[in-house]
């Protein structure tokens, strides 16, 4: 668990899964309640649930990309409901397929404020980006965890790239002792 007084927020979780079979997406989306099919705009189906709320991109290729879950469960639980409404078409969809999270995005907060001039010269330049007329944050890549984060001068730390929600725990952490190894915290 994080030193900061606040844990990270899990703001978005993407996942990915599969039914290893080709799938006629105009038929599903005709079928399927909640479905949205424009292929002329998206390649996919989007199938969305409520509860958990989520959006799940269905392709041709019966892969599945599920997006907008806040924890892992949620991701389970989506995919749950869009694999039911599947075999509910008719649909041979495996007894356990597997589902790989591919992007935890969360938000801190450092509970201070960044001087990110000096921190990009103290993190060193060869895992940051910092170009404040483009952007006002500075970014930087970590490889334990590896992860890439926004920090901006606020003290607000937007963390993307975790496989798991740990990740963002020890991502601000890392961040948090390296400013303070720096005396850059206030």
């Amino acid at each position: 668990m994080s030193n900061l007084k606040h844990p990270p927020t899990i703001e978005n979780i993407v996942a990915s899964t599969g039914v290893d079979q080709e799938l006629d997406l105009e038929s599903v989306a005709e079928d399927l309640d909640r479905t949205e099919y424009d292929q002329e705009k998206f390649p996919g189906a989007v199938y969305r649930t409520q509860n958990p709320k989520s959006a799940s991109l269905i392709f041709r290729t019966g892969k599945i990309v599920c997006t907008g879950t806040k924890s892992p469960d949620e991701v389970y639980e989506s995919l749950d409901i869009v694999f039911d409404a599947l075999r509910g078409l008719g649909i041979d969809v495996p007894s356990n397929p597997e589902i790989i999270i591919q992007n935890i995005v969360s938000t801190g907060d450092l509970d201070c404020r960044v001087n990110l001039h000096a921190t990009a010269i103290g993190f060193g330049l060869e895992n940051i980006e910092y170009e404040p007329e483009q952007f006002p944050g500075l970014v930087y890549r970590l490889d334990d965890p590896d992860v890439v984060t926004l920090i901006f001068g606020s003290g607000k730390v937007v963390v993307t790239g975790a496989k798991e929600p740990a990740d963002a725990d020890r991502a601000l952490d890392v961040i948090s002792s390296r400013l303070a190894d720096l005396s850059l915290l206030n």
